[in-house]
């Protein structure tokens, strides 16, 4: 994510939306037994933690792989075989998921 995107993420004045969602009332009440534990005044800043966490997570992911896709037309094109590029993609995205 770029620098710029980021601040204006930080920024504690952003514009809100108000949204319905349903979400099964043990996992409320799990929310709201977790949300203080962690210092959160309430569940719904966790919940827009979560979701916050997780956008962010496929966000990078979704940045990245445009970039991927000049690399491996021009490994194909070079005769690197099938198999090895497709080896080769899965052990970067194994690496992404333990860092």
């Amino acid at each position: 994510m770029n620098i710029n995107r980021l601040r204006k993420r930080l920024r504690s004045n952003r514009p809100m939306v108000t949204i319905s969602m349903r979400i099964p009332s043990d996992v409320v009440a799990d929310l709201k037994q977790v949300a203080p534990a962690l210092g959160f005044s309430g569940y719904q800043p966790l919940i827009r933690a979560y979701v916050g966490q997780g956008l962010r997570v496929d966000l990078l992911r979704l940045e990245e792989q445009p970039a991927l896709e000049p690399l491996l037309k021009s490994l194909r094109k070079h005769g690197v075989p099938k198999r090895v590029i497709s080896s080769a993609v899965a052990e970067v995205r194994r690496l992404r998921r333990l860092a």
